[in-house]
């Protein structure tokens, strides 16, 4: 019997840089609408459901026929809030996708299910895509992540990483952008969220690195098929829009 998947969307109302941003217009369309669509379209997701702390959210995604469950409000982490809708589920993998990923591809989250399909004893997974400007490799809110040869992680940061002693991108050094996409086995999800708040997370502010730091295996994908682009102020959401104003020109 094939594994059960499902696809888990955290979706709060009171975001900090940009409150309400799940319910701004893009392209005629609430965001998290947006996100919701996104995830359908992956073909190994066996069901989407959004996890909201705010009725408005909820009423967006049925009324584009999507489905949503009402969470508590006061989670720490997008983690927390499907792990709270997880608990109540009969499946094998659940995957978190941030809610104001309106822009990623499909095959993207294929790629975080496929990682844990393809290695048994891994418990997490999550993707990455290669890094390529100065901008981007000293920027402390794009993070990056290196990882083994067989792809396991060996650490996220903020920092450049891996680090070059001259300081820059040099050709034939590999970097990569870690993307806030996350596969689970659902028990360890279960565990994962109860455990305590590590001291390389707290430093870093990257909840992922407590999987690390309590010994758990967690695999990297690489895709070429993912936009980089987090809507978290009001530019990033009129890039949003004029990235989708020419995608529907072109097609």
């Amino acid at each position: 019997m094939a594994p059960r998947v499902v696809g888990i969307i955290p979706a709060r109302y009171a975001s900090k840089r940009l409150p309400g941003k799940m319910l701004m217009d893009l392209g005629g369309k609430p965001l998290i609408v947006h996100t919701y669509e996104r995830a359908r379209a992956a073909r190994l997701l066996d069901r989407v459901i959004v996890a909201t702390d705010d009725r408005r959210i909820a009423e967006a995604v049925a009324g584009c026929g999507g489905e949503a469950v009402m969470t508590a409000e006061g989670h720490r982490s997008g983690s927390d809030r499907i792990a709270e809708v997880a608990s109540t589920l009969d499946c094998d993998i659940v995957v978190n996708v941030q809610g104001d990923e309106a822009l990623i591809g499909a095959e993207t989250i294929d790629g975080a299910v496929r990682l844990l399909l393809d290695e048994p004893k891994a418990a997490m997974g999550t993707m990455a895509c290669a890094l390529r400007t100065e901008e981007e490799y000293a920027d402390r809110n794009v993070v990056k992540v290196v990882f083994a040869q067989d792809g396991t992680a060996l650490y996220f940061s903020r920092a450049p990483i891996p680090h070059s002693k001259h300081g820059r991108l040099r050709p034939g050094l590999e970097v990569y952008r870690h993307i806030g996409l996350y596969s689970f086995r659902r028990d360890f999800l279960l565990v994962y969220t109860a455990l305590a708040p590590s001291p390389l997370e707290k430093a870093e502010d990257l909840e992922q690195l407590r999987a690390l730091e309590h010994g758990y295996r967690v695999v990297v994908g690489v895709t070429t098929d993912y936009t980089a682009l987090n809507i978290d102020t009001e530019d990033d959401l009129e890039r949003a829009r004029a990235l989708l104003c020419r995608r529907s020109t072109s097609s």
